[in-house]
């Protein structure tokens, strides 16, 4: 269950109080209490500080120039302008270091290719097959003489083999294995399965419950251990990515959001009045505040950014 974005926006402005060196003995009582108060909130406060930690200390006085006038634009604080240089001293001061927490965890660290958050790489593998990784993203390459293997550890990935009439191609996933029939393929690890869409050829889903389907090319299926879900038609949003583009076909805001912050280092958020406000078009993936500026042009939103690497879509 997601976080209640109410409880989000209150970490926001907390996080900025908290963190402006003028915070009172009474400020930090009443944060305490407040988080003390429900689960929802710990999990705001907890969001919040992952985010602030993916950010580099932000010396160069034009940078810091730009985020004193976020945060004192922000409207639904009351920071003073003291305590907003309060903040930008804390920015500076490398408060906000740290590492992408996904990078830390062993998978990653292993994996023979990864990628950052917002980062998307191709590569040519070597029997000639293109694997595109998508943001935030790791495999692994096991290459026999009998077998072409690759094992998505978590993230998506596009993929188009190459030809070898001896040695099958195959994706392992938590969720299952997928044997490529001469294809073009997404796979990607949402939560408790895996997702495939196929654009070329055919591949055999095995999911992790035993059960086995072909696939073919136009088509998409969940997979995992309760089994294979129902086939649909591909959805070529699926790809877009790979050209970073975000694909919207009627999307609802919130999910568009989403997926944008897949790529996004900050927080990206959506006020529940406008969450399922419907979106058509392209959207540069790796541009966040032009996509949001796009957004904010053909439907009713403003956006609001309380913190610098915290913003919000709302109601015009």
């Amino acid at each position: 269950m997601s976080t209640p974005h109410a409880a989000m926006q209150q970490a926001a402005e907390w996080f900025a109080l908290l963190r402006s060196g003028e915070a009172s003995d009474s400020d930090r009582h009443a944060w305490q209490a407040w988080l003390n108060q429900k689960r929802e909130h710990r999990d705001a406060w907890a969001h919040a500080e992952t985010i602030a930690q993916r950010f580099e200390p932000m010396r160069a006085p034009e940078a810091r120039h730009a985020a004193v006038d976020a945060l004192y634009g922000a409207r639904t604080t009351s920071l003073s302008r003291r305590r907003v240089l309060g903040v930008l001293a804390m920015l500076g001061g490398g408060a906000l270091l740290g590492v992408e927490a996904w990078r830390s965890h062993p998978f990653y660290l292993l994996a023979q290719y990864r990628t950052g958050i917002g980062e998307v790489r191709a590569m040519t593998l070597a029997d000639g097959s293109t694997v595109w990784l998508n943001t935030a993203s790791a495999f692994d390459t096991d290459y026999s003489a009998s077998l072409r293997r690759l094992h998505l550890l978590d993230g998506e990935m596009l993929i188009e083999t190459a030809h070898d009439t001896t040695r099958p191609f195959v994706v392992d996933t938590a969720h299952g294995r997928l044997r490529a029939l001469g294809t073009r393929f997404t796979v990607r690890i949402v939560e408790d399965a895996s997702f495939l869409a196929v654009y070329g050829g055919a591949v055999e889903v095995r999911s992790s419950g035993g059960t086995t389907r072909i696939v073919n090319a136009g088509s998409q299926v969940r997979f995992g251990a309760s089994g294979i879900g129902a086939t649909e038609a591909a959805d070529p949003a699926r790809a877009a990515w790979s050209r970073g583009v975000l694909l919207a076909d009627n999307m609802a805001l919130q999910d568009v959001v989403g997926e944008l912050n897949r790529y996004h280092r900050g927080h990206i958020g959506v006020a529940p009045e406008v969450a399922q406000l419907r979106v058509l078009g392209g959207y540069p993936l790796h541009d966040a505040d032009k996509t949001l500026n796009m957004l904010a042009a053909v439907l009713p939103l403003r956006v609001r950014r309380t913190l610098p690497w915290w913003t919000t879509l709302e109601s015009a």
